[in-house]
């Protein structure tokens, strides 16, 4: 069984977004086209409460794109974006998100982030992807959304690590490339042993 997990195709990660990544609207049709080729759609969701940990608003002289040390490590800075009912937390309107099976939603735990689909950023607590995915004999994933070298790489080592096959659709992503993060985003995704096609 097949199924393709669409990461945070929301509005503040499109253009004109709080945390816009370039092109990142382009890529809604073709996911959408793609849907129907697959057991299970699985759309993430970005989900953040305001004043959330990862904001810079919430740090004192902190700029978006500063690192700074959280308790789970290292933790990049963001620009508030995808807060809790709010229209930037909102799939893209063009994204076809009646066809999902699941929608899985992440960095809703006020002190932690989450990239991965899988995991907080703390590589231990299970978002309970994992489990939904077992007990339906989901094997194969499909990788697509935003951004490529953050919430895509993080989802796709993870379900690799897993022992999940999984393949990352590059046409189908984009990244925000922050001090050449894209092309370690792709080296680390290939070691872990994800598919980059």
């Amino acid at each position: 069984m097949k199924a393709l997990i669409v990461i945070d195709v929301q509005n503040d990660f499109c253009p004109g977004g709080a945390l816009a990544v370039s092109g990142g609207d382009e890529i809604v049709q073709p996911i959408n086209a793609l849907m129907a080729r697959f057991d299970a759609v699985i759309l993430t969701q970005d989900w953040h409460p305001a004043g959330h940990s990862s904001f810079a608003s919430s740090h004192a002289g902190k700029a978006p794109f500063d690192l700074v040390e959280m308790p789970y490590g290292p933790q990049v800075l963001w620009p508030d974006h995808c807060v809790q009912g709010t229209e930037g937390a909102a799939f893209h309107a063009s994204l076809d998100a009646t066809r999902a099976d699941l929608i899985i939603r992440k960095g809703f735990r006020p002190a932690i982030d989450s990239y991965s689909a899988f995991f907080e950023n703390d590589h231990v607590t299970p978002t309970g992807l994992e489990g939904y995915l077992r007990t339906r004999g989901i094997t194969d994933l499909t990788m697509v959304g935003l951004a490529t070298d953050f919430c895509v790489n993080f989802s796709a080592v993870d379900a690799a690590k897993l022992g999940f096959a999984v393949t990352v659709q590059q046409d189908l992503c984009r990244a925000i490339d922050l001090d050449r993060s894209l092309a370690a985003a792709q080296s680390g995704m290939r070691d872990a042993g994800v598919t980059l096609a």
